[in-house]
């Protein structure tokens, strides 16, 4: 989730980016935001403007797509339901922008788009069959 939110908004401290987690309902605390920062290698650097702003590293071994979306899935996925040609992902709160990407990431054949909300990633398919394919997918890794 650290890493979907560095990446959609300037972030320039932990207090920021802790606050940016409270939002999304992810209450943590400073040692946790530190430890995860430097899990995840991010860096500090400055925008356009001058002002510090944390950014993944943008060297090293891009992670396979698919191992992404499973991950992100298996944590935090609650449900996957077909409806028509779209997908409901249902979600744990703050977590649907996450999945949004790692789906965006993965450019599936049979994926048109994706929306997502704060708990909920519509997943848009040009077929009703397509839709239930990949909701018996994401379900499954869901678990």
């Amino acid at each position: 989730m650290i890493a979907s939110v560095v990446s959609r908004r300037r972030i320039g401290s932990q207090l920021e980016l802790a606050e940016a987690l409270a939002k999304a309902g992810c209450a943590v605390t400073q040692a946790t935001i530190s430890r995860d920062i430097r899990e995840l290698r991010l860096e500090k650097q400055s925008d356009a403007l001058g002002r510090p702003r944390y950014v993944a590293p943008g060297r090293g071994p891009r992670r396979d797509p698919r191992a992404s979306l499973n991950g992100v899935l298996r944590q935090f996925g609650v449900s996957a339901t077909a409806a028509q040609n779209i997908v409901v992902v249902h979600s744990e709160l703050g977590s649907a922008p996450a999945i949004a990407r790692a789906l965006d990431r993965l450019e599936h054949p049979k994926i048109v788009g994706t929306l997502a909300g704060d708990d909920t990633c519509l997943v848009i398919t040009s077929a009703a069959a397509e839709a239930r394919r990949v909701a018996r997918e994401l379900a499954a890794a869901i678990g």
